[in-house]
C-alpha cells in the first residue's frame, strides 16, 4: 500500500518541485501536529489565514451549527441566506460609509477578478495600473496585475492594457489618466517583503485617482483583520479605496473572498449584461458562518489591541548578527538576513526545530513571521528561542558568517 506521502506526490497537482512534505493530522491554536505526535509552531498562519488560530472553539461551533441548517442551496445572489446577510452586515458596520455593498466570492484571486471587472464596467474604461512587486493572485486577470514578470512569462498573452509602475514613486502616478479604469494596490506590499508606503504615497495615489475619475482598489487579502494592528490596513494611512478586496482571514479558515464597494458602483454588475459577475459557491453559508465567528473572536477577545505589543516582542527577542533588519508592523514581519542561501536554510530546516516558516515571493533574502493573532507572550518567547537556535545554525552552515 502506498503511503500518504507517495499518494500526495503521485496523484495531487504540485505547485513546485520541492514541496515541504510535512504531513499534518490536526491543528489547534498556534500548533500543528503530525501523525506521530510531531509538534510545530505555525509562524505563518497558512499565509495570513488563521488569524484566530486553528480550530478556535467559537468558529468550530458556528460551522457545526450552520451545517445542521443547510450547506449549498443555489448559485450566489438568488436566495436570501442568513449567514451571508449577517456577515455582510457586520463587515459593512466596520467600514467607511462609502464601502457599503459586499459581493462574496470564493478566494482572493476571484475577488480581484471581480473588482477589476467591476471597475471596467462602471467606468467604461479598460486601462489598469498596478505596481511592481505586487501580488494579486494566479488566475489570468489577477496574474496580469501582479507585478512580477517571472511569474507571468510562461502564461502570456495576459490581460491587455495593464501597466506597472514603481511603488512609493510619486512621480510615476502621472501615468494615471482619464483612460484609466482602476489602480490596484496593496496598501502594504506583502510578497515584496513587507514594504510600507512612504511620504504620503497612498494619499497622493488617492488624490490622483479622484482627479482622473479612476477607481482605487485596495487588495487587503493579507493585511486585513488585525494583521497590522488595525482591522483594515488602510485605516493606518487614512486613505479609503473605492473597492476593497478581502480573502484569507475573511473565512476564518474556510475558503471565502469578497470585494466591497458602494451600492452605486456595485449595481453596475446587475445589468448590461445581467450576471456581470457570477459564482456558484461564493459566499458559501458555512464559510460565511465561520468568517463571522472568527471576526467576533477578533473583536470580543480584543486581539487587535494586543498586536503591537506582540510585534515588539518578536523584535526584542530576534536579536542576532544574522538578522540585518525586521521590516513591517504588527504581526506581518519580514526578517531580513541579506542572504538568500541562509534564508533558504532557515525555512527548509525550520520543521526540525518545531517551526513552520515561509518565503516571500519577491524577497528571497527574508522570511515571514505572521503567526495567529492569538499567540501568547509565552508562546512568542518559545518560538523565538527555537528560531534563534535555527538562525545560529544557519549562520554557521552557510555563507552568512563568512561575510
Amino acid at each position: 500500500m502506498l503511503t500518504n506521502r507517495q499518494l500526495f506526490l503521485e496523484l495531487l497537482g504540485q505547485t513546485s518541485g520541492s514541496p515541504l512534505l510535512l504531513e499534518i493530522k490536526e491543528a489547534e491554536g498556534i500548533y500543528m501536529y503530525g501523525p506521530s505526535g510531531e509538534k510545530y509552531i505555525d509562524l505563518i498562519s497558512g499565509v495570513s489565514v488563521s488569524n484566530t488560530g486553528h480550530c478556535h472553539p467559537h468558529v468550530i461551533e458556528a460551522v457545526k451549527k450552520q451545517i445542521e441548517f443547510h450547506m449549498h442551496l443555489m448559485v450566489y445572489g438568488e436566495l436570501i441566506q442568513n449567514p451571508q446577510v449577517r456577515y455582510g452586515e457586520k463587515l459593512i458596520s466596520l467600514l467607511p460609509e462609502t464601502l457599503n455593498n459586499c459581493y462574496f466570492v470564493n478566494s482572493g484571486s476571484e475577488a480581484v477578478e471581480g473588482a477589476l471587472k467591476l471597475a471596467k464596467r462602471y467606468t467604461g474604461r479598460s486601462r489598469i495600473i498596478s505596481f511592481t512587486n505586487s501580488y494579486h493572485g494566479s488566475t489570468h486577470g489577477s496574474l496580469s496585475v501582479t507585478g512580477n514578470e517571472h511569474l507571468k512569462r510562461a502564461f502570456r498573452p495576459l490581460l491587455p492594457g495593464v501597466h506597472h509602475i514603481p511603488f512609493n514613486n510619486i512621480s510615476s502616478l502621472s501615468i494615471i489618466d482619464e483612460k484609466t479604469a482602476c489602480v490596484i494596490a496593496e496598501p502594504v506590499q506583502a510578497e515584496a517583503g513587507v514594504i510600507y508606503p512612504e511620504n504620503d504615497f497612498l494619499l497622493q495615489l488617492r488624490n490622483r485617482c479622484t482627479k482622473t475619475g479612476t477607481l482605487l482598489i485596495f487588495d487587503e487579502v493579507q493585511t486585513a483583520f488585525g494583521r497590522l494592528g488595525k482591522m483594515f490596513a488602510f485605516e493606518k494611512f487614512g486613505v479609503v479605496p473605492d473597492i476593497l478586496v478581502l480573502a484569507k482571514a475573511l473565512g476564518g479558515g474556510m475558503p471565502l473572498g469578497a470585494f466591497i464597494t458602494s451600492k452605486e458602483i456595485m449595481s453596475s454588475l446587475t445589468h448590461n449584461p445581467p450576471l456581470g459577475h457570477i459564482t456558484t459557491f461564493g459566499g458559501h453559508p458555512v464559510c460565511c458562518a465561520a468568517g463571522l465567528a472568527s471576526l467576533e473572536v477578533i473583536i470580543n477577545e480584543k486581539l487587535i489591541e494586543q498586536v503591537q505589543e506582540k510585534s515588539a516582542l518578536f523584535r526584542e527577542y530576534l536579536n542576532h548578527e544574522a538578522v540585518k533588519e525586521i521590516r513591517g508592523d504588527g504581526l506581518l514581519l519580514a526578517v531580513e538576513t541579506g542572504d538568500s542561501e541562509m534564508t533558504g536554510y532557515i525555512i527548509s530546516h525550520a520543521p526540525e526545530y518545531g517551526l513552520i516558516l515561509d518565503y516571500f515571493l519577491f524577497s528571497p533574502t527574508a522570511f515571514r513571521i505572521a503567526p495567529p493573532l492569538v499567540i501568547t507572550k509565552e508562546e512568542i518567547k518559545e518560538a523565538c528561542e527555537k528560531l534563534l537556535a535555527l538562525i545560529e545554525t544557519a549562520y554557521k552552515n552557510t555563507s552568512g558568517c563568512k561575510r
